[in-house]
């Protein structure tokens, strides 16, 4: 049993540790051979927190960035709106503005400490898949050879080898207007917000990294003809920044700059046969919203378990097709929120005239602004399963990090989960439905425990992903065992919890 993720970005690293967790053997190979400079990712949402979270990561990448609770736009015209991030449904109520170098490192050291070889310099430029498994031709400063793995994940970015070997579509289009990327610093400080400057030329976004260093993305009309890739000097990210934010942006530095192309564009498919795609190689957006680290990290915390159990003989048929059906839906989401948020921030004049005057007043209305903070944080989505299954009001709802008692000690939910396994808690008197899930002991977390289940459940089925599968607030124990087999597959036995 063996997968090979090819892309040692955040997406690929997170479904590497997941699966060495799992005991399945994974190794990753990265085109880069050697760590590159800073990149377009500059923050992580709640939901890609609270998954840290599980894998024991979260507190220490948190301690390594800067939360910042709130969004503050400004427009030209002096009017201005607050979009308020403190997720009372969340651990983590706000936006962690942090480098995605030090995500990177953090999942890669996770990785290297469960035996993963991450092989740099090691470049697909081919792809076969038969029955049994996929051959990848792979060149490195040694040659080229060829190496076979059961199963392949592309996560390999936006311009994704794997995709294009896969002749998978990338369906969409390119933003006409070029973003400008840069590292600045300030002559003085802006709030500890996400800070968007929006005025009539386009639109420059600011969240700071907390060290007086701030992260600038800029769409300007009045460079959108500068070829992508081409050289960006710090005077013209001071003149834009000035410009568009109306003199408030007064630039003191500049450490790092690019020019970049900005796409909506998503694959076809995330699974051609015994190959799959997850990250940037199955979507890509806009930054506007900074969800691209996130809606990744969110995909490999839905492909990993999935794969485990599939490479493991355990899964049910319909499950390991359930990841396109389910983060397709989601990327697609990700793609109109941040495709909506950029076209308000460029628009055409006649939407500008009004812009500064609309936008407020929709944020205005609580279940507009609730309904675009829990889709920028993650926390929103849902996920629709397959007809057959055995399903309560709460099947494939994002559970809450509940307090719960195990035993004699306090315990969260996210600290009892590992990722991998499905999690069940019951909290009834006689512990029937824990009796009943033993057989399935070797793939579940069986816990007995003291706590509110949410809708006065009585036990709940926890998906590795921290979605719920099932719950019942009256368990019966035959019905339990069915749910169990069309989530878990077939009883195996197993010790005891």
């Amino acid at each position: 049993m063996s997968v090979t993720i090819v892309g040692a970005g955040p997406t690929g690293l997170m479904l590497a540790g997941d699966l060495a967790e799992a005991g399945i053997d994974v190794r990753v190979l990265e085109k880069r051979a050697r760590e590159t400079g800073p990149t377009r990712g500059f923050a992580v949402h709640a939901r890609a927190l609270e998954l840290l979270d599980v894998r024991g990561l979260a507190d220490t990448l948190v301690a390594q960035g800067f939360p910042v609770p709130e969004v503050r736009v400004a427009f030209g015209d002096g009017r201005g709106l607050t979009l308020d991030m403190r997720h009372p449904e969340s651990r983590f109520p706000f936006v962690l503005v942090v480098r995605q170098g030090r995500t990177e490192a953090l999942l890669r050291q996770r990785a290297e400490r469960l035996g993963v070889p991450v092989v740099r310099g090691a470049e697909v430029t081919g792809l076969a898949q038969d029955g049994d498994g996929v051959d990848l031709t792979v060149r490195t400063a040694d040659g080229e050879r060829t190496e076979r793995a059961d199963r392949v994940v592309g996560t390999d970015g936006a311009h994704s080898t794997v995709r294009e070997l896969l002749g998978v579509r990338f369906s969409g289009h390119g933003y006409d207007t070029r973003i400008l990327l840069a590292d600045v610093r300030l002559r003085r400080e802006l709030p500890p917000a996400v800070n968007p400057f929006v005025g009539p030329d386009g639109v420059a976004l600011l969240p700071p990294y907390g060290d007086g260093w701030y992260r600038a993305t800029v769409w300007d009309r009045a460079r959108q003809d500068a070829p992508p890739g081409g050289p960006v000097d710090a005077e013209e990210v001071a003149e834009s920044l000035r410009r568009l934010s109306g003199g408030v942006l007064d630039v003191a530095e500049v450490r790092w700059s690019a020019r970049l192309l900005s796409e909506r564009r998503q694959a076809r498919d995330y699974r051609v046969g015994r190959v799959l795609l997850a990250g940037d190689a199955a979507h890509v957006h806009s930054p506007m919203g900074a969800m691209g680290t996130s809606t990744g990290l969110q995909d490999a915390a839905n492909l990993s378990w999935k794969l485990a159990a599939v490479e493991k003989g355990w899964a049910p048929a319909w499950l390991l097709d359930s990841y396109e059906a389910e983060r397709h839906r989601a990327g697609r989401a990700t793609l109109r929120l941040s495709d909506m948020i950029l076209r308000a921030a460029v628009a055409p004049a006649p939407v500008r005239a009004v812009r500064s005057r609309v936008v407020p007043a929709l944020a205005g209305v609580h279940a507009f602004a609730d309904r675009v903070r829990l889709r920028l944080a993650g926390l929103g989505h849902s996920y629709e399963l397959p007809d057959g299954l055995t399903v309560s009001d709460t099947t494939g709802t994002r559970v809450d990090d509940l307090p719960l008692t195990v035993g004699d000690r306090p315990a969260r939910l996210y600290e009892l989960m590992d990722g991998v396994r499905f999690t069940l808690l019951d909290a009834s008197p006689d512990g029937a439905a824990a009796e009943a899930a033993l057989p399935w002991a070797d793939r579940v977390r069986i816990l007995r425990v003291r706590g509110d289940l949410p809708g006065g459940a009585q036990v709940l089925l926890v998906r590795p992903d921290g979605y719920a599968a099932w719950d019942d607030a009256h368990p019966d124990a035959e019905e339990e065992r069915t749910v169990l087999r069309q989530w878990a597959g077939a009883e195996a036995g197993g010790p005891r919890p």
